[in-house]
């Protein structure tokens, strides 16, 4: 007889699942059952922060949604911060529990790991949460997660399984997945009129957002159709290469990029939400007096933010070729590489001297390891990376400062990320602050074998936190901190790790990284180093 629990294992087999990340414990051991029999691989965090973390970096890399198990109580309150990130950026989770028994749901006996309301806690950072109160609704409630991240905006979905019902005869669950739904396209009538709009526009521009990662191949033909500059939001980077002649920049809050929207006659904005962690130093209200032609997957997203002469529900890949297809006909517009070229002039011109001290670091990733995917924390590296860095491809740059802004996300999110491309080399990005909410991860990535390269910038404590308040005639407090010997900390993990002197010596250390089954941790401190002044 296999349990729930056993044909949950088997059901996620079928949607395609390869990595869960979790930690068993003992009400949600029975989800564990199925397991050891299962080709899906256990990746085992130190917390379930990491978990969650862990599984967002798979996504982002991957395009595929990353799952987690979690237990009653305590385990569903630590990832909640990680289901907040994926939430904020649109990234696919499944985040299965157990939860109390049936029996004992509400009542405030004072049982193990009891919670007033376990689902109500995740619904908020939830696209839909669900408690499984009889086996045959497993099969319907996986295949509404799996639907919602094959055709909606995607987003955390939370399942949870009462400790009795894990355990039942799981032999009335539908064990063939559902066909899932096809992305939706953009209606008919309002694609060609966006083409119209297009074609007859003297000075076009391009905002693609994370929504557009789908749609890179149209966007960049329309793109070079109509001669538009492209701005790109961080977790659109990669969307054209850096070196394409089009490409005009990220942080909508420079004047560079403010100035070119103002004077754009028509905007075409592609799964963005103009959102203010794109600003930097930050947020700014924006100017668009020229039409905006505004596509997204999410009708709400749609009414906010700018509002648009021309709002376009649906698929940016679908929708985007459609309005190609009635581009076809229209004669190629010149000029936008000259515009485009002078904003990246311009851009450059206003960078701010903490993020130029930054340059020297992410040229050395880049030459070394080209094809790198480089996830960040909240840190200034991070910070200054999203103003002037340019991943060659997609899916190759991301970190925690847009949305949710949560610290620790970097080192599990590249672990994530390894797992789900391991051809790939990976850089994670963070600071000595933010680094130790996560460390113990790296004893994760240690037993994993995962040999993520771990970049950390050490200035002492909460370095970002003690500018703000100094710039805002605060006397700093609480911001400097008692920081360990990360080195000595990363080689007690099992990691090889040194503390970097200069510019040569990091790039040789990253060359010797890749050759590892371990993680690597190359530490710059602030203001010893030729990179870190």
């Amino acid at each position: 007889m296999p349990t729930v629990g056993e044909n949950l294992v088997r059901l996620l087999e079928a949607y395609g699942t390869e990595v869960i990340f979790g930690i068993p414990g003992v009400h949600n051991v029975e989800l564990y059952r199925g397991l050891a029999a299962s080709p899906i691989r256990h990746v085992t965090p130190r917390h379930e922060q990491g978990a969650g973390f862990m599984a967002d970096g798979y996504a982002r890399a991957t395009g595929r949604p990353g799952i987690c198990f979690t237990i009653t109580g305590p385990g569903l309150t630590n990832i909640l911060t990680a289901m907040g990130q994926a939430y904020a950026d649109s990234v696919p989770l499944l985040v299965i529990a157990s939860v109390n028994a049936t029996t004992e749901l509400g009542t405030g006996e004072g049982r193990l790991h009891e919670l007033p309301s376990q689902r109500a806690l995740a619904a908020g950072v939830s696209a839909f949460a669900q408690t499984i109160h009889h086996p045959r609704q497993l099969a319907e409630a996986l295949a509404r997660a799996f639907a919602l991240f094959a055709g909606g905006r995607p987003r955390p979905v939370y399942l949870e399984i009462p400790v009795d019902v894990i355990a039942m005869d799981g032999t009335a669950i539908d064990l063939d997945p559902h066909l899932l739904p096809n992305r939706p396209a953009g209606a008919p009538q309002p694609l060609a009129e966006a083409a119209a709009i297009l074609g007859r526009a003297a000075r076009p521009l391009i905002v693609a957002g994370g929504g557009a990662v789908g749609g890179a191949a149209p966007l960049r033909w329309i793109a070079e159709h109509l001669s538009a500059p492209v701005i790109t939001t961080i977790n659109a980077k990669g969307l054209l290469p850096p070196d394409h002649d089009l490409l005009a920049g990220e942080n909508l809050a420079a004047a560079p990029l403010r100035a070119e929207l103002a004077k754009a006659d028509v905007i075409l904005a592609v799964g963005t939400e103009f959102g203010e962690t794109e600003m930097y130093p930050g947020p700014v209200e924006l100017d668009i007096p020229g039409k905006l032609v505004r596509i997204d997957i999410d009708p709400e997203q749609l009414m906010r933010g700018p509002r648009a002469s021309l709002p376009i529900l649906g698929d940016a890949e679908l929708s985007l070729r459609d309005i190609a297809v009635h581009l076809e006909h229209t004669i190629p517009k010149i000029g936008g590489d000259v515009r485009a070229k002078a904003i990246r002039k311009a851009m450059a011109a206003q960078l701010p001297d903490y993020a130029r001290r930054h340059i020297p670091v992410m040229a050395a990733i880049d030459k070394a390891l080209p094809d790198a995917i480089v996830v960040g924390d909240s840190a200034e590296p991070v910070y200054a990376a999203n103003q002037f860095f340019h991943p060659r491809d997609l899916r190759r740059f991301f970190n925690a400062s847009t949305g949710y802004g949560t610290l620790g996300y970097g080192l599990p999110a590249g672990i994530g990320a390894k797992l789900g491309r391991p051809d790939l080399p990976v850089v994670v990005l963070a600071g000595d602050g933010g680094v130790l909410f996560t460390i113990a991860e790296l004893a994760a990535a240690v037993e994993a074998k995962v040999p993520v390269i771990l970049v950390l910038w050490n200035n002492g404590g909460y370095g970002e936190i003690r500018n703000y308040m100094t710039g805002r005639g605060i006397t700093p407090v609480a911001v400097d901190l008692v920081v360990p010997d990360l080195v000595a900390v990363a080689r007690g993990f099992g990691c090889a790790a040194e503390r970097i002197a200069d510019l040569g010596h990091f790039a040789t250390a990253i060359a010797r990284a890749t050759a590892r089954d371990v993680p690597t941790v190359l530490e710059l401190v602030a203001g010893h180093t030729d990179i870190g002044g």
